[in-house]
């Protein structure tokens, strides 16, 4: 079911997390974007609280009784790995906001998502798809990077799945990076973690913070720096918006938002 979503009908979304604080703002977002009906929410925790009008299920089901067209998945890598076989055989739309997936999982989901599609994008807020973009279009011109990644002292893993696609891409458009003339270090770890192409990733945690990354390059004479800031959780949802009205378009799993953005 599901397969395609008429262009003149409300998209019927469902929230996995709806419990939580990110969760709460999607479900915000999709009530009064126009084009989409939130219709179900799911949360394992504070289940039977009301969030814009909808009690909150314990069961996945609740959104196959809803009849979703998509589902909205916040949550974390562990549930997700439930949740997302299950949309798959269900054959709903999938946009997934949830990080710590490993390679695996990421081939699993390209395997399942046949008769439905799915997204998975570390980070939804269009400036910091940007950010990513264009550090991937200068990794070419420079021979150090660095990333510092600055996320809530809730986050539960590091480093994040956004500065870890950073790397990623920066490392596919350069394979030239200066060596690290480091030799001594005290106090182990103090160079940062080596991502894809050796590039240091430095991760903090603090509170205070919603989620910040900065992109620091290096060459002869000159630096330069893209930072992305988030100042509230609201900065995900034009994207998640986005997600939710594209994803029938988008056949299959796609990770990353930048297709949709066409960037």
């Amino acid at each position: 079911m599901n397969s395609e979503i008429l262009a003149d009908m409300s998209i019927r979304v469902g929230v996995i997390g709806a419990a939580g604080r990110m969760g709460a703002t999607v479900c915000a977002a999709i009530a009064s974007a126009e084009g989409l009906e939130l219709v179900a929410a799911v949360g394992t925790a504070a289940t039977s609280s009301v969030v814009e009008g909808l009690t909150i299920a314990s069961e996945l089901r609740a959104l196959a009784d809803a009849k979703v067209d998509v589902a909205v998945d916040f949550t974390v890598a562990a549930a997700s790995r439930v949740s997302l076989p299950w949309l798959a055989l269900h054959g709903v739309h999938a946009v997934v906001g949830t990080t710590g997936f490993t390679d695996a999982d990421i081939a699993e989901f390209r395997r399942l998502f046949t008769s439905s599609n799915c997204i998975v994008a570390p980070n939804f807020a269009i400036g910091a798809v940007l950010m990513m973009r264009f550090a991937e279009i200068a990794a070419p011109f420079f021979d150090t990077a660095e990333i510092i990644e600055i996320h809530h002292d809730g986050k539960v893993d590091s480093p994040s799945g956004t500065a870890i696609s950073t790397a990623q891409r920066m490392a596919a458009a350069s394979d030239k990076w200066a060596d690290d003339s480091t030799k001594h270090e005290p106090i182990a770890g103090a160079r940062g973690a080596k991502g894809p192409g050796d590039i240091p990733i430095h991760a903090v945690r603090m509170r205070g913070v919603v989620a910040n990354q900065e992109v620091v390059l290096g060459t002869q004479g000159q630096t330069l720096t893209i930072r992305h800031n988030t100042i509230d959780r609201a900065s995900f949802m034009p994207g998640v918006v986005l997600a939710c009205k594209k994803i029938s378009e988008h056949k299959g799993f796609t990770l990353g938002l930048d297709s949709f953005l066409n960037i």
